[in-house]
């Protein structure tokens, strides 16, 4: 069964997350919330680049995770400069490098993500098999 962390209300919180089944077109819907809420987080100048990034991630959960199974956690910084974006599957293996062939087919979309984002890493989950992929984008302007 899905389960939504956060259900968008009057006004949206600082953080969205579900958990559930990635299909093919997964990454459409998931897209349409991160504009949402970037939209109310006034950082709509990451749309494009946080979009790709989150289409990568959640691709790969669908070709490597042999359960598909995910959770998808999207975070405003609490220090309201950027957005943090982490995806939690199954599959303890590691994304590849970002040392793979540019043109092997293997590969591409850590090099995607490593071009659109200002950091990106991974880490084991501590307690069960699994990962979590995170990318951070930081908003355009200028705080005072």
């Amino acid at each position: 069964m899905n389960h939504a962390t956060h259900q968008p209300g009057a006004g949206l919180g600082a953080r969205y997350g579900v958990d559930f089944t990635l299909g093919e077109h997964s990454a459409r819907h998931l897209r349409r919330i991160l504009r949402v809420y970037l939209a109310a987080w006034e950082m709509a100048e990451l749309c494009d680049s946080a979009s790709l990034a989150l289409t990568e991630l959640v691709a790969n959960v669908v070709r490597h995770t042999p359960d598909r199974r995910a959770a998808v956690l999207v975070l405003r910084r609490p220090d309201g400069r950027g957005l943090r974006v982490e995806v939690t599957d199954t599959c303890p293996r590691p994304p590849l490098s970002t040392a793979v062939d540019e043109l092997a087919e293997a590969g591409r979309g850590v090099l995607i993500v490593d071009a659109v984002t200002d950091r990106w890493g991974w880490d084991p989950l501590p307690h069960r098999p699994g990962k979590t992929v995170w990318f951070e984008c930081d908003a355009l302007k200028e705080f005072g």
